[in-house]
């Protein structure tokens, strides 16, 4: 689909060849903004491809990546860049986007007669974003992520960012034989879900919920093909570590890895046998450290989610915050494209609570 005005000459789906070569020209680009990861959220996700390639009047060119829910009539629908639990989206341009850039796509962003727009932009484009003010109705959100900066090597991170903290945590977990594993071919992903998802039930016991039931919501929201599809995907640029104590998995940690930017994307441990080691202060050790034999510059260890104890555990390894905003467009109220789903859930789980309690009594 293409579609011009005097301005702006928009292509949809984006073409794979531009996209690359824009990737390439863009020293902000990261994992989450490839063509391969676009592919992994419609096959997992149930999306398809509306992402967008922007042709200005003067030859400049941007893309943006975006989805939208399958099988759904095009006015009920949300189109997102990203889907939660995806990741950040924005536009990619030559050199980085500029906020005359973001002024020329908002009218296209919001055109399109879908339910609701969300729009994640990377952080390090954050400035150009925040430059412009969005249409009338779009509703803006500050989100924070740790970043790392990898400057100097791991040297230098070790002895300059690392807190003596976290070194001392670092060598008790050296002390402690752990066997750490590592692979870049998805073959450790087995022990790694093992443990999300006894992470999920742990949490659940917190909150006296039943354990099966947020197992079975974490493995909706989170399936195992979604980590298989990515580590297809990116290949060598997937990496997994596991530490394994006495035998047992007690943490797994996950990175991506494109150009100058890693992410650390997901971790899990078992909490009580993971802090006696210091299993996880040692993964991180790791990653970092791949992380600068890879040549990146940047290590983002995601967002905390106001959570004190994660953004504790950040710090120490010497990561900063940084803002960036997160859009959201809705032709309904916000409120009520948000309140649905959640209810549905909560509903869910107290007649699974419910049941739960009246077959334990007979």
């Amino acid at each position: 689909m293409a579609r011009r005005n005097a301005h702006l000459h928009v292509t949809s789906p984006a073409p794979r060849q531009v996209w690359q070569d824009l990737l390439r020209a863009d020293p902000t680009a990261t994992t989450s903004q490839t063509p391969a990861w676009l592919d992994c959220v419609c096959a997992v996700g149930g999306y398809e491809d509306v992402s967008r390639l922007y042709e200005t009047a003067g030859g400049r060119q941007l893309i943006l990546p975006m989805v939208r829910r399958r099988w759904r009539p095009r006015a009920l629908t949300v189109q997102a860049s990203l889907p939660a639990y995806w990741g950040t989206g924005g536009l990619l341009a030559a050199g980085s986007v500029r906020a005359e850039d973001v002024a020329a796509v908002w009218p296209d962003i919001v055109a399109p007669p879908t339910v609701r727009v969300r729009l994640r932009p990377y952080y390090l484009t954050g400035a150009a974003w925040n430059a412009v003010q969005p249409p009338s109705g779009v509703l803006v959100t500050p989100q924070t992520v740790h970043v790392l900066d990898l400057e100097g090597g791991f040297e230098c991170v070790w002895r300059d960012r690392f807190k003596s903290q976290t070194r001392g945590g670092i060598r008790k977990a050296e002390r402690a034989g752990l066997d750490v594993q590592f692979d870049a071919s998805g073959r450790l992903l087995g022990a790694f879900y093992e443990l999300y998802l006894s992470w999920t039930a742990r949490r659940a016991q917190e909150q006296g919920l039943p354990p099966w039931l947020s197992q079975w919501r974490a493995s909706m929201l989170e399936p195992m093909r979604k980590y298989q599809a990515v580590a297809q995907a990116f290949g060598d640029r997937c990496r997994t570590w596991v530490a394994r104590w006495d035998g047992k998995p007690v943490a797994a940690v996950v990175t991506l890895i494109h150009g100058a930017h890693a992410f650390y994307w997901r971790g899990y441990s078992d909490k009580e046998l993971a802090a006696r080691v210091r299993a996880n202060d040692l993964l991180q050790r790791l990653a970092i450290e791949d992380a600068c034999r890879a040549g990146c510059r940047y290590y983002s260890m995601g967002e905390s989610g106001g959570v004190a104890s994660l953004i504790e555990f950040k710090s120490r390894f010497g990561a900063r915050p940084h803002e960036f905003p997160q859009y959201d467009f809705a032709r309904v109220p916000l409120a009520a494209v948000e309140r649905w789903p959640g209810a549905l859930e909560r509903a869910a789980t107290r007649l699974a609570v419910r049941r739960a309690g009246s077959g334990s009594g007979s």
